[in-house]
């Protein structure tokens, strides 16, 4: 396989881009990304045999079981991080190895549905927290250890909407090639 095929494959809607500004409109389209990502998943995902669910969705890439899994691992994070940089001073937020959990036995078994569940109590507690933050909320940070960067809460509101989209397209790719 050519490896911009294999990009693409990893970056369907290309790699995130923290914006130079963000509008009031940015958010709100952001926010309703994350508000519309469970049901989404949901009804992308819910037709999927488990053999479907098994199938990687690049070479070398994790399965549908996994990504629906790594999302809804990785909004629980995400929604950690806006509670320590609301409640400390640009805390240094605590990273997590991705890929060894993407590799844990619940990971790589458990239903999906859980899962699904889980991404929807969580976006439910994330937008409504989202939807009551001041601009002055929306600009404090957190410290994410890997290269010691600063992330304000307004950017990381792009980053999970990126984030969802990022996930969500590489499931919906992946069921057109195979024409599920």
């Amino acid at each position: 396989m050519k490896k911009e095929t294999l990009e693409q494959l990893r970056y369907p809607i290309g790699k995130f881009e923290a914006p130079e500004s963000i509008t009031e409109s940015d958010l709100q389209e952001w926010i309703m990304i994350l508000e519309t990502l469970p049901q989404r998943l949901t009804n992308l995902v819910s037709p999927l045999s488990e053999e479907q669910l098994e199938t990687p969705y690049r070479p070398e890439g994790w399965t549908v079981r996994q990504l629906v899994h790594h999302i809804s691992d990785s909004h629980h994070n995400s929604y950690i991080r806006f509670k320590w940089a609301l409640t400390e001073n640009t805390p240094t937020i605590k990273a997590y190895n991705e890929k060894a959990w993407a590799e844990l036995f619940d990971t790589r078994t458990a239903p999906i549905q859980m899962s699904l569940d889980h991404l929807s109590a969580i976006h439910a507690k994330l937008v409504y927290l989202l939807k009551g933050l001041s601009e002055q909320d929306l600009h404090r940070s957190f410290i994410h250890p890997d290269g010691n960067q600063e992330t304000t809460l307004k950017e990381n509101v792009a980053r999970y909407a990126w984030h969802s989209n990022h996930h969500f397209a590489h499931i919906e790719n992946l069921i057109k090639r195979k024409g599920w």
